[in-house]
């Protein structure tokens, strides 16, 4: 099983993706996604001036070593972008292995722990009224729990806000700023959930993004405003670069936390995990150093009584989604998976054996992780800049993505 060759596919049908392929001298390929939203063309350069050549003639088999040959073999360590390219090339090797095996990567892993993995839906607009009736009709799909984010008076253009008939953060031409004000989103978030409740009821599991928005003592007050409602999760209330700052947080508030989906390593969330300021960690396949990675992950939360609720959002592919599902469906501590549908165009360019049904899906027990990559097709969707927007206050500085 010597990794013969290495290839960095970079496309965008709908929106930019990379994707690492390599091959074996037995005619066994694997894929692993290394898209890096925004900032796709370094990860593929990192794969194919620094990793891919120093594959070739690796054994394919031999996956904890090659990871730690990645990550402990290099000077300079952790990071987006060299965790993201350790994570595909994680992705590539767990996939050759189960094709060559005959076998589902779940259960290399060790089999299921469930029958299936219960994910998440995003539901939004520009109006309270608007962002109801979309959880109501994403409850109507089956989805027994759902992310909402609406409007906020006086903020043009506020993240988490579908255009159309998906939301995609990243846009093309030039990069745009937009104006934040903390205020007047305290004031309509609680409003947003009890509105919600009395709607859609108690069956319902409800999340909310802060997106890193808040100040401690600001992210306190609106998980307390949000404990009447019952709130499956409330997600990244504040940047966690300084991780003490939640047990400030901890200290007013039951509702539960999560944050994670920026972290590249274990050691981004040790101090989360090990005084259990987090309720669930949601650290991503492809940016936390692939499945190998994220079991590690996975253990020191189970010790510490914290659960899985992995990052899903379009900006990753079918690729690193069907492995966050096999990851999910075997992982003991798994509490939910974040899932956006991707575009019909996303889904000619990587057929999948995946599926979703009644808020549920399944990665599929086809050989390896069950996607392949239409490299044709592809081709005729090139690379096309896109851009994180960036956020101030009103006063012009800057504030928090």
């Amino acid at each position: 099983m010597t990794i013969t060759a290495g290839r960095v596919i970079v496309c965008s049908p709908g929106r930019n993706f990379v994707t690492l392929r390599l091959e074996t001298a037995d005619g066994v390929a694997g894929l692993g996604d290394a898209t890096l939203n925004g900032r796709e063309l370094a990860v593929a350069s990192y794969l194919n001036d620094h990793v891919v050549p120093l594959l070739i003639g690796r054994d394919a088999r031999r996956i904890e070593d090659i990871w730690q040959f990645l990550y402990k073999g290099a000077y300079w360590r952790r990071g987006p972008v060299t965790m993201t390219a350790i994570a595909a090339v994680d992705m590539a090797l767990w996939d050759i292995k189960g094709k060559a095996l005959g076998a589902p990567v779940y259960q290399l892993l060790g089999g299921a722990s469930r029958d299936a993995v219960t994910v998440y839906a995003h539901a939004s607009g520009e109006t309270i009224e608007d962002a109801v009736e979309s959880a109501r009709r994403h409850a109507g799909m089956g989805y027994t729990a759902v992310r909402v984010q609406c409007g906020i008076p006086g903020v043009e253009r506020p993240y988490g806000i579908a255009r159309g008939d998906r939301y995609e953060p990243a846009e093309r031409g030039p990069l745009s700023e937009t104006v934040w004000n903390t205020e007047p989103y305290l004031a309509i978030v609680p409003r947003l959930f009890d509105r919600l409740r009395r709607e859609l009821g108690s069956e319902i599991a409800l999340l909310h993004d802060a997106h890193h928005r808040l100040t401690p003592i600001e992210a306190a007050r609106l998980g307390r405003a949000l404990e009447p409602y019952s709130l499956f999760w409330l997600e990244d209330p504040t940047p966690a670069e300084n991780p003490e700052v939640f047990r400030l947080i901890r200290q007013h508030t039951t509702t539960p936390l999560a944050v994670g989906e920026v972290f590249n390593s274990i050691h981004d969330c040790r101090q989360l995990l090990e005084e259990q300021l987090v309720d669930y960690i949601r650290t991503s396949v492809a940016h936390a150093g692939g499945i190998t990675h994220m079991r590690r992950i996975a253990a020191v939360a189970e010790i510490h009584g914290v659960r899985m609720g992995s990052h899903g959002a379009t900006d990753l592919s079918p690729v690193c989604l069907a492995a966050a599902l096999h990851f999910d469906l075997h992982v003991h501590n798994f509490g939910i998976q974040e899932y956006m549908p991707h575009s019909a165009e996303t889904d000619r360019v990587f057929p999948h054996a995946y599926r979703f049904h009644a808020g549920v899906m399944h990665p599929g027990d086809a050989p390896g992780l069950g996607v392949e990559l239409d490299e044709a097709l592809a081709a005729t969707f090139p690379y096309e800049p896109a851009w994180l927007p960036v956020a101030r206050r009103a006063d012009g500085t800057m504030h928090d993505w």
